[in-house]
Parts: structure tokens; C-alpha cells; sequence
């Protein structure tokens, strides 16, 4: 049976949630991208509470440029919220995207910015 696309992506998601989980020593970077826009935010699963979140929607810098221009800039955002509050390490949650074009440059700006994952 094909799936369609939501369906699809759902079914990547339960497989790779399985896997990630974050905590609040090691929190989940968690990535979602809409037609126009690109959010990420880091989530600590144990107490089920977002430590801190960046989009594209809420930057005008992110506004700027192509939609992978946008996404770099919010992974510079979120590198740099989470090194103020303390944080260097996070799991990578690509949330069933594949692991390309504004997902990638959103990892890539986040590890330029200073997060290891």
C-alpha cells in the first residue's frame, strides 16, 4: 500500500523517536519546517518542557534571503540561545525530514554556532 506523504513521514518519526530522547543535561534538538517558515527548538523528554526555541517567524534577520539562508540563521539562533543557558551537547532530531537542504543547513549553522551533535 503507498502511503502518502504525512503518513510517511509519521511512520519515520515513530522510528526515529524510538532512538532519540533528550534530557535535560542533553536535550533534544528538535527541527519542524512549514512551506514558508523553519523552527527548532531544544526539549528536555523527562520533564516534557521546551528549554529554548528559535524560528524563522520570529526574526526579522531570519526573513531575509532563500528559505535555506532563513534556516541557517536559525540554527546560529538556537546555537547561541543554548550556549546562554548553558548547553553544548544536544541529540539531533531531524523530526522525519530528510536530512537535507534546510535541515542540513539548520544542523550545519547549529555546529558552526558551537552545538555538538
Amino acid at each position: 500500500m503507498a502511503l502518502n506523504k504525512v503518513l510517511r513521514r509519521a511512520k519515520i518519526k515513530r522510528r526515529i523517536r524510538k532512538k532519540v530522547f533528550g534530557t535535560a543535561v542533553l536535550p533534544r534538538l528538535s527541527v519542524f519546517r512549514s512551506n514558508k517558515q523553519i523552527y527548532a527548538q531544544l526539549i528536555d523528554d523527562l520533564s516534557g518542557k521546551t528549554i529554548v526555541s528559535a524560528g524563522s517567524l520570529k526574526e526579522k534577520s531570519a526573513q531575509e534571503g532563500n528559505k535555506i539562508n532563513q534556516a541557517s540563521v536559525v540554527g546560529k539562533m538556537i546555537a547561541e540561545k543554548a550556549k546562554n543557558v548553558g548547553i553544548t551537547t544536544v541529540v539531533f532530531d531531524r523530526n522525519g525530514y530528510l536530512y537535507h537542504g534546510r535541515v542540513r543547513s539548520l544542523a550545519d549553522a547549529a555546529r558552526e554556532g558551537g552545538l555538538k551533535f
